[in-house]
């Protein structure tokens, strides 16, 4: 299993912690040191959607000029973007075989992860 995601996000924390209270053995990736590549950014848009991992309810969000924001028409558009400023991909991305999660809710790790 994969985890993406930033250290310092108060999300993450919670997911990784969750993880390791229930002894689910995960690899690691940090969005600000090692960045995340243009085809998984695709992968992931094929499988969900890019409006499911661009979070628009966070700072990096809400910090972007108007012009910026409205250029977002198309999946490209918003993968670029994402490229750039990955603290705007909803946080943690939950890779485990073919489950692909944004987030931490946990009822949805607990059932799959039982």
């Amino acid at each position: 299993m994969k985890v993406y995601g930033i250290t310092n996000c108060n999300t993450v924390k919670k997911a990784l912690d969750w993880f390791k209270a229930n002894n689910v053995v995960y690899e690691f990736q940090d969005f600000k040191k090692l960045g995340v590549s243009p085809e998984k950014l695709q992968e992931w848009d094929s499988k969900a959607g890019y409006e499911v991992f661009l979070n628009k309810k966070g700072t990096t969000w809400r910090d972007l000029d108007q012009q910026t924001k409205d250029s977002i028409k198309t999946n490209k558009d918003a993968l670029q973007l994402l490229q750039h400023k990955t603290s705007m991909i909803k946080r943690p991305v939950i890779e485990d075989g073919g489950f692909l999660y944004f987030g931490f809710d946990e009822s949805t790790y607990k059932e799959h992860f039982k």
